[in-house]
């Protein structure tokens, strides 16, 4: 970043060198775009599945600005389609002491 400063304060930049510094930066923007999206994205897809919705609706988030806050108000006030999951803790087992049975009779004889 220094070496950057010190070459903009030179009174003649060297035209040259700006170009390729132009092309190295139109190589590498594309690709730095590209894994901005997927890291918002992704996590959408996924957010978007388990509560019910289409995935596809987080192309909503290529829309600069205006998409996320679209999707992101779609999640917070619709009705999700999810059954919510069983809770999982204690179950009461059987009265204790067990009630009284019966006298045993034996089957009669033959």
């Amino acid at each position: 970043m220094h070496s950057i400063a010190m070459w903009l304060q030179d009174a003649q930049p060297n035209q040259e060198a700006i170009q390729h510094m132009m092309m190295a930066m139109m190589a590498i923007i594309p690709f730095i775009i590209l894994v901005v999206i997927a890291i918002i994205m992704v996590p959408c897809w996924f957010i978007l599945k388990k509560a019910g919705f289409t995935p596809w609706l987080c192309l909503l988030c290529l829309i600069p600005s205006i998409g996320l806050i679209v999707l992101l108000y779609v999640l917070a006030f619709a009705d999700w389609k999810v059954v919510p999951a069983p809770q999982a803790g204690w179950q009461p087992g059987p009265p204790f002491p067990p009630p009284p049975q019966p006298p045993y009779t034996p089957p009669p004889q033959a």
